[in-house]
């Protein structure tokens, strides 16, 4: 299950996916959007550690890849979804090599995984990815960085994956060189009120991180 703005990046790029689809971390949380519904004439399997609406398979994916290939029957994928999932995988590695060998040659993979946000317990929280922590994760796959992308908790709120990565610069004259002249003039003011100690807990750091995730799509060579 994906947040709206998965469900909107998966939207986008709607032509890319072809079926089979499996999504990994599939359990319905009540909070949490549909992606099977954009696939109504695919195969769709939906899998997740634990039991609930939206899963088709129960299994730890980190499994040796005998087992995982076992329990899928031998199915191959042109579509794997893992949303807000390898950073609660205690190995990483291991979860992202099992999904390039469940993936059909020119399959596709779109992984979302938080660059800066808040502990989350499931079972628990281990990691945190930049763009190039995902491209070593997925060593096998090809990344289009034109199409990545950095997406923060507000609806609609994407950005390209560049040396930024969504910092809020505190610094005026860093927004005016973008082009960006309201942006400064809040960068200005938010210092100018830590300057008369209104705002001293906020602009003592260079910059503010919101939540933000990193978005890609990633596919194995046919």
């Amino acid at each position: 299950m994906g947040s709206e703005n998965q469900l909107m990046f998966v939207k986008r790029y709607r032509e890319l996916f072809s079926g089979p689809v499996l999504e990994v971390g599939s359990r319905d949380y009540g909070s949490t959007t549909c992606l099977r519904a954009l696939f109504p004439d695919e195969t769709y399997i939906g899998l997740d550690m634990l039991e609930g609406d939206g899963v088709d398979v129960v299994m730890d994916l980190t499994l040796p890849f005998e087992q995982v290939d076992a329990v899928l029957g031998g199915q191959r994928f042109g579509t794997v979804f893992c949303l807000s999932v390898l950073e609660h995988c205690d190995q990483p590695f291991m979860g992202a090599a099992n999904i390039t060998k469940l993936l059909l040659p020119g399959g596709r993979v779109y992984v979302s995984v938080p660059y800066a946000w808040k502990f989350h317990g499931y079972p628990s929280d281990y990691w945190r990815f930049t763009h190039e922590g995902v491209k070593k994760l997925f060593a096998d796959l090809r990344f289009d960085e034109s199409i990545a992308a950095t997406s923060t908790e507000v609806h609609g709120d994407f950005h390209p994956i560049d040396e930024q990565l969504s910092r809020f610069q505190i610094r005026g004259s860093f927004h005016r060189r973008q082009g960006h002249f309201l942006r400064g003039m809040s960068a200005d003011l938010i210092r100018l009120l830590g300057s008369i100690g209104l705002a001293r807990w906020l602009t003592r750091y260079r910059y503010l991180m919101p939540p933000t995730m990193v978005d890609m799509i990633g596919e194995l060579p046919a």
